[in-house]
């Protein structure tokens, strides 16, 4: 690639450094080791260009680098340390000579790696790669788990004896086929089931959705949803402790059913009525269980999705780590299996415009219940969602969240935040806007929203919205 002054100055006025392009100054010198991990880290990215000369600070001026003089010698030195070839090319720019390494991608598969580091950008440093991403990248090419055959040289009576087919064609709303045939032809056209010379094949996404027992299926009873119940809010005292055996969309029903049958129940008053609520609403175990099933890491083994009950809080979790920032989980929406999230919506389980997540946050305010909190674990991500609890019980972190939670809510149904929409999130009277304003304005020192900009310029008619937005 011809590298021009004019190609340097358009690199010059991006908004910022993205994942294939990196400024660095090197005025005098550049650390050639440093050099090697960089092409190392941009390769396993799907390549890109290192740019010496230029500061990586806005407005990016070229100071000029006086780095690698010998750009030949340089790129056989490259080679050298790491294995493949880098182009490197130098431009007279007016304002300074400039170095271009031009970085290629890693072959699909593969990974590069320097002095036994696999490495990658995080910001301005360079890191490790997870488990969980080389594992992504060794499997390129390769059928994904849910692809992968469970149980294969079957017959079609086996198919049917395995596979709760009857409530396959109910969550598909479809009368059940008078013949055999074709109940096969469905799961066939499904892509649930294989055929071939031997036989039938139930692919693990099959046996995973449909398995009567999925500890029928090697491999595929560790996958099922366990639910523990411990009697206080500690780990310390078990109260019971199952595993589910049905696939997924054919015990999906009886899962939520089980998990809201050993929920605590609070007693309220309500029009001088008193009654026992639960301590969370279906419509949130609902989707956070369906979440949790679609959303895991099938690669990861030894581990299952989990629903533990505590005294005054359920946390729901799934293995692997999200793909989606825990912040961005209101708003965004990328599934790590989009054939499971398909057939799950379709079985009416989910939905696919959205995470189902709005949903939740929804629900906590309704019912002013404290802001569910997603965390991210070794290999995991946990949903926690809180039982009732006085304002005055909530402490600093309970209320800044609920502050970000609610302010993503209002911009995903395209309104604004204010200090009477916060207020009323939290069931308080006027008078306590000043205790709204307290935590609005730490929200905002903390970076995590900001005044809106189209607003009117006063205190009294402030909007806020995400600070990402």
């Amino acid at each position: 690639m011809n590298i021009t002054p004019e190609q340097i100055d358009l690199w010059r006025t991006m908004p910022s450094e993205n994942q294939h392009l990196e400024f660095k100054e090197a005025k005098n010198q550049f650390d050639s080791r440093k050099l090697y991990r960089y092409c190392v880290a941009l390769a396993n990215e799907e390549g890109g260009f290192l740019v010496l000369g230029i500061a990586d600070k806005p407005p990016r001026p070229v100071v000029g680098s006086n780095a690698f003089l010998n750009t030949v010698a340089t790129a056989s030195k490259i080679f050298t340390a790491v294995g493949f070839r880098v182009e490197v090319i130098e431009v007279n720019h007016p304002d300074g000579r400039v170095v271009v390494l031009q970085i290629p991608s890693r072959p699909k598969g593969t990974a590069y790696h320097y002095d036994g580091a696999y490495l990658m950008r995080s910001g301005e440093e360079l890191i490790p790669m997870s488990e969980d991403q080389l594992r992504k990248i060794f499997a390129e090419g390769q059928p994904s788990w849910l692809e992968q055959v469970a149980l294969q040289g079957l017959s079609a009576q086996d198919v049917v004896q395995f596979l709760d087919t009857q409530s396959f064609f109910e969550l598909l709303n479809q009368p059940y086929p008078t013949e055999q045939s074709g109940v096969l032809e469905r799961l066939l056209a499904e892509r649930l089931v294989q055929q071939s010379d031997t036989g039938y094949a139930i692919l693990n996404i099959g046996a995973l959705l449909l398995a009567k027992s999925l500890h029928t299926f090697e491999g595929i009873g560790r996958k099922a949803a366990r639910v523990v119940v411990y009697s206080g809010e500690s780990k310390m005292d078990t109260l019971s402790d199952l595993t589910g055996g049905k696939g997924y969309a054919v015990g999906f029903r009886g899962l939520v059913q089980y998990v809201m049958g050993r929920l605590p129940q609070n007693e309220v008053i309500e029009d001088a009525i008193r009654k026992e609520v639960k301590l969370v609403p279906e419509v949130v175990i609902r989707e956070l269980l369906a979440n949790a099933l679609i959303h895991q890491d099938f690669e990861l083994t030894g581990t299952s999705p989990m629903v533990e009950v505590y005294a005054d809080r359920v946390e729901i979790s799934n293995p692997g780590e999200p793909i989606v920032p825990v912040d961005r989980f209101i708003d965004g929406y990328q599934s790590r299996n989009e054939r499971l999230a398909d057939l799950m919506r379709r079985f009416g389980i989910c939905e696919e415009k959205s995470s189902g997540i709005d949903r939740v946050i929804e629900a906590a305010e309704f019912l002013q219940l404290p802001a569910p909190d997603f965390l991210v674990e070794h290999q995991r991500t946990v949903a926690v969602i809180y039982g009732a609890k006085d304002f005055k019980l909530m402490d600093r972190s309970d209320r800044v969240r609920a502050c970000y939670q609610h302010c993503v809510l209002q911009w995903v149904l395209r309104r604004k935040m204010t200090n009477q929409t916060l207020r009323e999130r939290f069931g308080l009277s006027e008078r306590s806007g000043s205790r709204i304003s307290q935590i609005i304005s730490i929200a905002v020192e903390q970076g995590i929203i900001k005044n809106d900009p189209g607003a009117p310029d006063s205190r009294k008619y402030a909007r806020y919205i995400p600070a990402w937005a």
